[in-house]
């Protein structure tokens, strides 16, 4: 079973990549750097004076040993210190073993205030942060605002405020744009997608961008730098003295790189399962706490709490999977670096014991050693580290690549003054459903119409073709003279509102769910809109009127009062094209008949668009439109189609009747 069927994924289905998509995505990624270009050449300048102090240790260590345990004196000649030791070399010079290790001592002092100096141990233990969870959306909420540097002290503070600042600014402007583009999904997609996976994206995805950018630029040039000054420090003073520590010393980094390598392929298909189980498992809680009620009144909390256990379950053994993996790439890293430490352990020991090296040459080259086997592991196992970046940052392009609603060239739309005209309008869905055959029709500004026919006519996918909800297949539909084709849905909406028969209301007040709508909208518009819509009935008995909250998703409503107020906010948009989706479905006759009156009221200058089952609702329309298999079989008011015996019409209105 495919990975994706697996998961339940719909849209994103083709999951694997190849070694050439992952360098382009890792080129995409660090295009995105331009946007904070000033921070991060300030980072880097920070990040290479950090990689500085603790080179320093094992010559400071040297020195301990044979000037002051030891009182040998300074010998530069055997085995020189490298150039950047000069000046305290020429300071030191000729002082006693106190006064040696005092100046030692105010060397540390003020390098432990300034840098915070680290031992290589240390170093290692900063780079690889707090415990950063057991689970992939537990690291991307500590990668949302991740920092780090080489440095402690005052260096590596305003290095990691400067961090943090550049990684929340590089996440959040990319899960922002995500977000856009998901927001603006075409009707037929948002469909299929999950609405977990997408909350998956945006929050747990998204945030590993900054943690890419950082593995391809600073992380490999730092350990890079590092690794060849290590190397190269070892060669000028230890070169002569005894050469193959050296060639070890440079064969620890490509040794494991060799090793490594080939498990990259393996390390994107298991960190990019445990995203999608985690993703699934997202959606199986958004879905049961969506449909609370439901849940609750057919008595399926036990088998939706089983549900969401399988896929939590899941989710956590797929990234069992990452943790293993990661646990085989520490075994033979180290392995590698322990193995070549242990061989130049033997060496330096033996050179030692023959005296080719003094007691302080062993603390120098031990501690260069160790630092090269830590920058050596972290260099091997980058490009495998790499791969987990690589698997959420694809789930989040793959939606900023998807086509959306957007995506077209478009032309400014001029405000309708005549009407809505469908030339032959056909619609087929991706899956080859064919929703609308050959519509034809002519909507002017100034009626109230009515949508009508048997369940799966077209009515609803009619409806969406109005405010570019979706785009027909075939034919073309028209604001006044201006094709929709060419203009932009931003444009489409602002002329055209549209009243869903599903109640989404916000948790907010009733002014907030208005303001949604048209945020300039002024009190008297709420309020007129709230009367032709009925909703001042319910809203001039509530203490704080306008400003009563609602609760979760108008919860505190009735599903009629929810209706009304849906109705009400969709008319404060005051667009010259409203369609309402079974709007008097939940409303008694007598409110019904009130919001039809003062909806033909409102109609005087606007297309009202009513897709509406109850006959009381469609003999009030100045015009029906009747469809049948996705095709307009019947045109005109109540008393004209009734007056055809032989009309599709009038045989719906028998049957509703009968």
């Amino acid at each position: 079973m495919a990975e994706s069927a697996r998961f339940d994924d719909r849209v994103d289905t083709h999951t694997e990549l190849t070694a050439g998509q992952t360098f382009r995505l890792l080129g995409r990624s660090l295009k995105l750097l331009g946007k904070v270009r000033t921070l991060f050449t300030i980072k880097c300048a920070f990040a290479m004076v950090s990689v500085l102090p603790p080179l320093i240790v094992p010559w400071i260590l040297k020195i301990i040993v044979d000037q002051v345990i030891l009182q040998k004196p300074l010998n530069t000649e055997a085995a020189p210190f490298p150039p950047f030791m000069t000046p305290f070399i020429n300071a030191i010079d000729g002082l006693s073993p106190s006064d040696i290790m005092l100046s030692i001592t105010a060397l540390f002092l003020v390098t432990l205030v300034v840098f915070g100096l680290r031992a290589p141990m240390a170093e290692q233990a900063q780079s690889e942060g707090l415990p950063p969870g057991y689970d992939a959306a537990t690291q991307s909420e500590q990668a949302l605002s991740s920092g780090g540097s080489n440095a402690n002290g005052l260096w590596g503070l305003a290095e990691l405020l400067l961090t943090i600042r550049m990684t929340q600014r590089l996440a959040n402007g990319l899960r922002t744009r995500l977000m856009g583009r998901l927001t603006r999904l075409e009707m037929t997609t948002l469909d299929d997608q999950r609405i977990g996976d997408s909350v998956y994206r945006v929050m747990y995805d998204a945030p590993m961008l900054p943690e890419i950018c950082y593995r391809l630029t600073l992380s490999p040039i730092l350990l890079i730098v590092s690794t060849s000054i290590s190397v190269y420090f070892m060669y000028y003073s230890y070169g002569q003295v005894s050469p193959t520590l050296v060639w070890i010393a440079a064969g620890i980094v490509p040794l494991i790189l060799i090793v490594t390598a080939p498990l990259s392929k393996i390390a994107r298909r298991v960190h990019q399962a445990s995203r999608a189980a985690g993703a699934a498992t997202t959606n199986s809680m958004e879905e049961s706490v969506d449909n609370i009620a439901a849940v609750q009144s057919l008595g399926g909390a036990e088998q939706e709490t089983q549900r969401f256990g399988t896929d939590s379950n899941e989710s956590f053994r797929r990234f069992r999977h990452t943790v293993f993996l990661a646990g085989v790439l520490r075994v033979i890293s180290y392995s590698c670096a322990t193995a070549a430490m242990a061989w130049a352990f033997v060496l330096i020991t033996d050179d030692v014991i023959s005296g080719k090296l003094t007691p302080g040459d062993y603390a120098v080259l031990w501690g260069l050693f160790i630092m090269l086997g830590l920058e050596a592991r972290a260099l091997g196992i980058y490009w495998i580290e790499l791969q987990k970046n690589v698997a959420a940052v694809r789930r989040v392009f793959f939606f900023i690549d998807y086509t959306s609603e957007i995506d077209s060239d478009t032309q400014p739309l001029a405000p309708i003054k005549e009407g809505v005209y469908l030339d032959e309008v056909s619609f087929s869905y991706p899956d080859g459903r064919k929703a609308l055959d050959n519509v034809s029709l002519e909507l002017p500004l100034g009626e109230l119409v009515a949508i009508v026919g048997p369940t799966g006519a077209g009515k609803t996918t009619l409806a969406y073709l109005l405010p570019g909800y979706i785009r027909p297949t075939k034919g073309q539909i028209r604001f006044d003279e201006q094709d929709l084709a060419e203009i932009s849905v931003d444009d489409i909406r602002h002329e055209v509102t549209y009243v869903f028969q599903e109640h989404m209301l916000l948790s907010d007040s009733i002014r907030e769910n208005l303001m949604l709508a048209n945020p300039d909208a002024t009190e008297e518009q709420m309020l007129e809109a709230c009367r032709i819509a009925g909703a001042m009935e319910f809203i001039k008995d509530m203490p704080d009127g306008l400003d009563t909250i609602i609760g979760r998703s108008g919860d505190t409503l009735s599903v009629g009062q929810k209706q009304r107020l849906s109705i009400a906010r969709g008319l404060v948009r005051d667009t010259p094209v409203v369609v309402l989706d079974e709007p008097t479905a939940a409303l008694d006759p007598k409110t019904e008949n009130a919001l039809m009156a003062a909806l033909r009221e409102s109609a005087k200058g606007k297309l009202v668009v009513v897709i509406a089952h109850r006959l009381s609702t469609i003999k009030k329309a100045d015009r029906i439109v009747f469809l049948e298999k996705g095709q307009v079989v019947d045109v005109g008011d109540h008393d004209s189609l009734m007056a055809d015996p032989n009309g599709r019409y009038r045989r719906f209105v028998d049957l509703q009747n009968s």
